[in-house]
């Protein structure tokens, strides 16, 4: 072997080594050609270890089933049943932690990972809440729009669906995958028609990887729906080793960045909201349409009932339509507010995933997108929703902001024109 060739397989070899120690540090996939030698190989040993996978009961499937529209369901928000649930009397208690002490009781740490979005509740089980801990979670959930548990394996689907229930009626989707141990003749696994299957893995590149601009892909879950999800939760079973993250943002912020005028115009209308597209999809896929779609009308800006917040109510992903205005006023609006739910970053947070990870969020008022980038590696997660009321607007809503504002004695410059636009 000529000199050269040794010393090139000696640098081969070394370089071998120095990336087997360094793997030892590293938590994630970046090297994608190592991940396409990879993906065949993931793909096969998918394929010989779904026998042995533990979640196999959970996977996705597409019964051949037909169900009637949904009728009106009875909703009462039991975040009104909590302890502090109204502070009209003393404002600063609003944004107090006092107000879940049994609940943050039983944490280890409590982490507020923004100032308006998202908590991080560290050593409580959610299998064991009791109904106090339960009513005071969604008095959270409705102030701080997303919280977060690490580590729920207690959680057990039956576990997951039993504290669903107890925020309102479950919701049946549609449209996507049912957990392939539902059987409809067998009362024991029935309920599952009330989970929603998260599922990607190497058999899957979505078309949001590359077909849809990333503002299209935000969404309020099924909001086409007449009395659209509540309380919402989401445990990953299976995380890929990095990507796959998920990121809400806040309604009532979204509201709160809009000028008195447009404040005034969007609290005046309505818009259409459709299960068409997503119908048209399963339809596409060749899986079965369960529901017939509907297209429903709901007011641009909600009040909250716990909270008694404003929040704008619009998504890209089932908003079509304003209500009574020429379609190219209504495209240029919904587009304005479409670029602001996916650029507002203050009001924003982003959740890296664990196995086990749990996250509840209210749907009324969070508008969410996951992320992509992991191919071909496994996500796997199931989600439960709760049905809300029919949305509404009430003249008696306020500003978080202005809430806000007022225990700080400030006074907001929103005029645009006037100053320049630097932020470090």
């Amino acid at each position: 072997m000529a000199p050269t060739a040794v010393s090139q397989k000696i640098e081969d070899l070394g370089n071998t080594l120095k990336q087997t120690k360094l793997s030892n540090k590293i938590e994630g996939v970046i090297n994608y050609g190592d991940l396409k030698a990879k993906a065949a190989n993931i793909q096969k040993a998918e394929q010989e270890n779904d026998d042995a996978y533990p979640y196999e009961f959970l996977r996705p499937s597409h019964p051949e089933i037909k169900w009637e529209p949904i009728g009106e369901l009875e909703f009462h928000d039991v975040g009104l049943d909590a302890p502090q649930a109204k502070r009209e009397d003393n404002l600063s208690g609003v944004f107090s932690n006092d107000d879940y002490s049994n609940l943050f009781s039983k944490a280890t740490k409590i982490v507020h990972l923004t100032h308006k979005v998202g908590t991080e509740l560290h050593g409580v089980n959610l299998a064991d809440l009791t109904d106090v801990e339960k009513r005071e979670l969604a008095l959270l959930i409705a102030r701080r729009v997303v919280v977060f548990f690490k580590k729920q394996t207690d959680l057990t689907i039956e576990k997951q669906l039993e504290l669903g229930e107890f925020y309102g009626p479950l919701h049946r989707h549609a449209t996507t995958g049912l957990p392939k141990g539902f059987d409809v003749n067998n009362k024991d696994t029935k309920y599952l028609d009330q989970v929603h299957v998260i599922w990607a893995d190497s058999k899957r590149l979505p078309r949001s990887y590359s077909a849809f601009p990333s503002t299209f892909l935000w969404h309020s879950d099924v909001s086409y729906e007449v009395q659209p999800p509540s309380y919402t939760s989401l445990k990953l079973l299976t995380a890929p080793t990095t990507g796959g993250d998920t990121l809400w943002i806040s309604g009532y912020d979204l509201y709160d960045q809009l000028s008195p005028a447009l404040k005034v115009y969007v609290e005046s209308h309505s818009a259409l909201h459709s299960a068409v597209e997503q119908a048209n999809d399963a339809k596409r896929a060749g899986t079965t349409v369960r529901r017939e779609p509907i297209v429903t009308e709901h007011p641009l800006v909600r009040v909250h009932p716990v909270t008694g917040w404003k929040a704008l109510y619009v998504n890209p992903g089932f908003t079509r339509s304003i209500v009574g205005v020429p379609k190219g006023e209504s495209d240029a609006i919904l587009k304005y507010l479409f670029e602001l739910v996916a650029t507002s970053q203050a009001a924003t947070v982003r959740f890296k995933w664990e196995k086990d990870d749990v996250a509840y969020w209210d749907n009324r008022i969070a508008v969410h997108s996951a992320t992509y980038g992991f191919y071909p590696e496994r996500r796997h997660g199931v989600r439960v929703t709760a049905h809300g009321e029919k949305p509404s607007y009430d003249a008696a809503g306020h500003s978080q902001q202005a809430d806000i504002d007022e225990l700080l004695r400030v006074v907001r410059d929103t005029d645009g024109s006037l100053g320049g636009n630097y932020n470090d």
